[in-house]
């Protein structure tokens, strides 16, 4: 792990170094992403199963594309008891959560006395991502899928990796059942956010995309803004654990061995703290858990990547830090924690306390983990059930109200130069003109 301490002579130049937006804007991997891009664009399904043999090492035809009803029925069978129940156990919470996030219409009248309002009209077709690769994440199919059947989609389509075989975790497929997808196609990558926002013969386009997944998925999402909505950028995970001298440096290690092990290697971790003993002790300790993990070789990669081990001047400097980093999830340690939170405007998710690891967000707390990533959460929430709505604005006048904007109108359409837009207004108030009535003829 990389370590600074705010008395190195380097210490500023160095923090800029930690801030810095991560792989999701490569130009390498974006250059990449557009290639993949145009050749479903241009290739459809026949695109879509190179490309998995590619990536995947599977060959499939375009009929297998689709996971069946049969798979599905199967992967249900074969469940443990054990998971059955704590898909259902994160499930209620998560619906739960998502019901209070809902938007719903409203209507009111303007200062004329028109009626004015919004209603909230749920997407009709929406696509999730679901990563798979070396951690199948069975709870980012709850974490989007749930959100989506609150609001009341009638089409969720889900696109996941599959193995060299051709097989979707069961797992993964069990979860994407209980949480209310629609259609399943084992799809990974860059290749799949294409085929949901451009369409292929085997997969309809959606109105929007939704999920996490790693650099070249979410490269895929944003160069695809305008064919398709997206949610977010949620990529690689990120912890910033910011804690004073009263945290217990065996959860710090812990949290942040969690959060480096998902396989990409472009995992992020930060410790900021004021303290010098903590930051010492925070070392010793991932040293000490660190050969007791099974995913080890995951975590050591992204620790000497981009883990960071950083002692500040202040908790007031490191709350700015906090701000400036914007990471996806953001554990506060420190006395008072709710206090500290409040200073706290750019990180996707807070945990507060030291009953309240990453690990719980990740799993069954109710909130989507689906987050911005990338120093993305200065500008994107996360996930929430009201993004799967779509806003209309709704305006009714009546003839009175219409007079009583008229000069308005018109002073707005002249200065502007837009002489039709006042007389789309005026001609409904303009007097009507009786029709000139002919004299009858009589026949001679």
């Amino acid at each position: 792990m990389k370590i600074i301490r705010h008395k190195d002579a380097d210490y500023q130049t160095r923090l800029v170094e930690v801030v810095q937006a991560s792989s999701l804007f490569d130009p390498v991997i974006e250059e990449r992403t557009k290639a993949i891009i145009d050749q479903v664009r241009q290739g459809g399904d026949q695109a879509l199963l190179e490309l998995t043999a590619r990536f995947d090492g599977a060959h499939l035809r375009p009929d297998q594309l689709a996971v069946s009803k049969a798979e599905l029925l199967a992967a249900s069978l074969k469940a443990e008891p054990r998971l059955r129940e704590a898909l259902r156990f994160a499930i209620r919470n998560i619906e739960r959560f998502s019901k209070r996030s809902l938007r719903k219409g409203w209507t009111g009248r303007n200062a004329q006395g028109a009626i004015v309002g919004e209603k909230y009209d749920p997407f009709q077709r929406v696509g999730i991502y679901v990563p798979g690769g070396t951690a199948p994440l069975v709870s980012t199919a709850l974490m989007t899928i749930v959100l989506g059947r609150v609001a009341g989609c009638p089409e969720i389509v889900v696109c996941t990796p599959c193995n060299a075989e051709g097989q979707v975790n069961e797992a993964l497929l069990l979860a994407c059942r209980l949480a209310g997808a629609t259609e399943i196609y084992r799809v990974g990558g860059a290749q799949a956010v294409a085929a949901m926002a451009l369409g292929t013969e085997s997969i309809r386009p959606v109105q929007k995309i939704f999920g996490p997944g790693n650099a070249y998925v979410v490269a895929a999402k944003r160069l695809l803004v305008g064919h398709v909505a997206i949610d977010l950028l949620p990529g690689p995970s990120e912890l910033l654990v910011l804690a004073d001298d009263s945290a217990n440096p065996a959860f710090i290690a812990a949290d942040m061995l969690a959060q480096a092990e998902h396989g990409s290697g472009h995992e992020r971790v930060w410790l900021a703290t004021p303290s010098g003993r903590l930051l010492k002790a925070v070392q010793k300790e991932i040293e000490r858990q660190l050969p007791a993990r099974a995913r080890r070789e995951f975590i050591q990669k992204a620790l000497e990547a981009n883990g960071w081990l950083i002692q500040v001047r202040s908790l007031a400097e490191a709350i700015e830090l906090a701000n400036r980093i914007a990471p996806e999830h953001c554990e506060v340690l420190t006395r008072q924690p709710a206090k500290v939170a409040e200073r706290i405007t750019t990180a996707g998710a807070l945990f507060l306390g030291p009953w309240s690891p990453t690990v719980l967000g990740d799993y069954v707390a109710g909130p989507s983990h689906t987050l911005p990533t990338g120093g993305a959460g200065r500008s994107f929430p996360g996930l929430t059930a009201d993004q799967f709505q779509r806003r209309t604005s709704v305006v009714q006048y009546t003839k009175e109200a219409l007079k009583q904007s008229l000069e308005a109108v018109q002073t707005f359409a002249g200065w502007e130069g837009l002489e039709a837009h006042g007389h789309s207004a005026a001609i409904r108030l303009a007097p009507k003109k009786r029709a000139r009535r002919r004299p009858s003829s009589s026949a001679s």
